[in-house]
Order: structure tokens, then C-alpha cells, then sequence
């Protein structure tokens, strides 16, 4: 059996001196101490993006006219054209008299007016420029907007077009009120699609509480049209008092609203949930006296109102663009109760901005 062949030796490698200095300056090179392992913490980061989303799916393309071929763009351009078309047709008849008519004319050209900036800051970027927050402004307006064409599309076809005899100018206010009613539905889209949805981060103007801010404050408009004469109300303190409700809830929704669209938030003593839960519980205990007192006084004989319409002798005629004392006392007591209803609303998604932790 033949023996195994032992494998040579292996022959001593000869170092060259500079590969020798360099061998013995690394190991005679002192080590360095790491400091011991420390915990790390990673905590989640949000990126809160401020785009206008249409709720389609897409964002908007801003600084160039193609904004104006984004849905939300399109649909702005309808705001623009209805409104455009409902002032028009009714400044070219001049069928705008009266207190109800100059209402209306009011609410086209105002929204008019603002939906143009509004896309005209789109188009051109500014968005960064402009004076209030970009993130609660448009959805703010656009609420607004909604709520003011709603008023004009019933206010203007009850008070002033059934009192018009039929002819060209007849014609042309039922178109007027038709893209009125146009305008409204469109704003009301913009408000659906803009809204906050749940797990979003968006501007407080968004969220239910902000949308019940507007309609609080745009209610309270509407009181304050009705009651414009004080006849109404000078003559108890009792009524006063409801004036005085409507007056200082009215404020108190218009400071909220105006710290969110300049971004001062920040600057109130107190955190600003506790500020919205104070407010709506004051709103609401203040709303449920005026509820309780404006009927009472009104409409109890006890009291000094007038419990029929047929009784009033204001509501005896039938005056084109008039609105007879009685049917403006009932106006206010169910707008009371709307308030108040929008109040306590306020309270519960308040409350629960302070006491729920997410």
C-alpha cells in the first residue's frame, strides 16, 4: 500500500521593511473605546401636506393655468359662470329692489367676486402670499358661499319674483334663480370633497366643528336681518336679552373662525380646544334661554305677543318685497332653534377634542 506523500512546508514569506514598519505602526496603534450602546428611540413621523384635494383621487396643479383643468378647478369654473350668469340676468332688467333683491345681488357678485381671487391665486401660486391660512380659507368660503346662494335661491323667488307680473323681466329673475340654486350645488360639492376625512390632517376649518362655525355665524346673519327692526324687540327686556344672545354668540363664532384663518390659534391664554368647548357650552346655555324667552314674548298673549298671524295688522296686506312683523318673529324663533341645535353639535365634537386622546 503506498505511504501518502507529506506536502512541503511552506516557505517563509519575506516581509519588505516598509511593509514591516507599517504592520508594527497598526498594531501598536492604541484602541479606541466605544461608549456603551445607547436605547434609541423611534418615534413616527407625520408629513402634514397642504394640497386641495378634490376627493377624486388627484391633487391640484397650482401656478399654471392647467389648475383650471383639475375637477376642483372645473368645478370653481361653474361657481364662476353660475353666479356670473345670476347677477347678469338680473342687473339687466334691474329686477333687484327692495331689501331682498339688493340680498341678493349682494350674495352673486359677492361670490363671484371671491371665487375669481380664488382661482386666480391658484393659478399664479401665491397661495404662500396670501394674507390668510390657504388650508381653512377656500373650504371656509366655499361653505359660506353655499349657505349665501342657498338663502338667495329661496329668499329671492318667495319675496320678489311671485310679485312680478309676466313678461321679459319675470323670465329673466327664474333664470336668475335657477343658477342661484346651481351655484349652491356646487359650492355644497366643493364643501363635500374638501372636507376632512377621518385620520386626515387638515386645517380645524375642515372638520365639522369648523363647518358648524359657518353655519353658526351665517344663522345668526340671517337673525340679524329679521330683527333689523327694533320695533320688534325694544319694547320687553326679556326680547333685548335674546338680541344681546344673538349678538355675543355671533362674536364669539366669528373670533374662532378668524384665529383659525390667520393662524393665531396660538396666541390665546388657554389651549384652543378648551377655548371651543368653553365657547359652545356658553352658546348653548345662552341659546336655550333665547329659545325659551323669544316664543314666549312673541306669541303669549300673557306676555304682550301676538299668538295668530291673521291678528297682525302687518300681515294684512300683500306688498311686494315686504316681510310682515309676525312672519319675521316666527323667522327668528325657528332660527333660534337651528342655532341651538347647531350649538349643541358644536359642544359634543368639542368635548370631544379636550377629553378623547388619540
Amino acid at each position: 500500500m503506498p505511504m501518502p506523500v507529506p506536502s512541503p512546508a511552506p516557505r517563509p514569506h519575506h516581509l519588505h521593511p516598509s511593509e514591516v514598519q507599517a504592520r508594527v505602526r497598526l498594531h501598536s496603534t492604541p484602541r479606541l473605546s466605544l461608549p456603551p450602546a445607547m436605547p434609541v428611540t423611534v418615534t413616527r413621523t407625520t408629513i402634514t401636506t397642504t394640497s386641495t384635494s378634490s376627493g377624486l383621487g388627484s391633487s391640484t396643479i397650482v401656478g399654471s393655468p392647467r389648475a383650471l383643468t383639475h375637477p376642483l378647478g372645473l368645478l370653481r369654473l361653474l361657481q364662476l359662470l353660475s353666479t356670473c350668469i345670476a347677477f347678469s340676468l338680473v342687473a339687466s332688467v334691474g329686477a333687484w329692489s327692495g331689501p331682498m333683491g339688493n340680498w341678493s345681488m349682494f350674495t352673486w357678485c359677492f361670490c363671484f367676486s371671491v371665487t375669481l381671487v380664488i382661482l386666480l391665486v391658484e393659478m399664479c401660486g401665491l397661495q404662500a402670499r396670501f394674507p390668510l391660512s390657504w388650508r381653512n380659507f377656500p373650504i371656509t368660503y366655499a361653505c359660506y358661499a353655499a349657505l349665501f346662494c342657498l338663502s338667495a335661491s329661496i329668499i329671492y323667488p318667495t319675496t320678489y319674483v311671485q310679485f312680478m307680473s309676466h313678461g321679459r323681466s319675470r323670465d329673466h329673475a327664474i333664470a336668475a334663480t335657477t343658477f342661484s340654486c346651481v351655484a349652491c350645488l356646487a359650492y355644497a360639492t366643493e364643501v363635500a370633497w374638501t372636507r376632512a376625512r377621518p385620520g386626515e390632517i387638515t386645517g380645524y376649518m375642515a372638520t365639522v366643528p369648523g363647518l358648524l362655525k359657518v353655519l353658526e355665524t351665517f344663522v345668526a346673519c340671517v337673525i340679524f336681518t329679521f330683527i333689523s327692526g327694533p320695533e320688534l324687540y325694544q319694547h320687553q327686556p326679556a326680547l333685548e336679552w335674546c338680541v344681546a344672545v344673538y349678538a355675543i354668540c355671533f362674536i364669539l363664532a366669528a373670533v374662532a373662525i378668524l384665529l383659525n384663518l390667520g393662524d393665531c390659534t396660538n396666541m390665546l391664554p388657554i389651549p384652543f380646544p378648551s377655548f371651543l368647548s368653553g365657547l359652545a357650552l356658553l352658546s348653548v346655555l345662552l341659546y336655550a334661554t333665547a329659545l325659551v324667552l323669544w316664543p314666549l314674548y312673541q306669541f303669549d298673549e300673557k306676555y304682550g305677543g301676538v299668538p295668530r298671524r291673521a291678528r297682525d295688522v302687518s300681515c294684512g296686506r300683500r306688498h311686494t318685497y315686504y316681510v310682515c312683523d309676525w312672519d319675521r318673529k316666527l323667522a327668528v324663533a325657528i332660527l333660534t332653534a337651528i342655532n341651538l341645535l347647531a350649538y349643541v353639535a358644536d359642544l359634543v365634537y368639542s368635548a370631544r377634542l379636550v377629553f378623547v386622546k388619540v
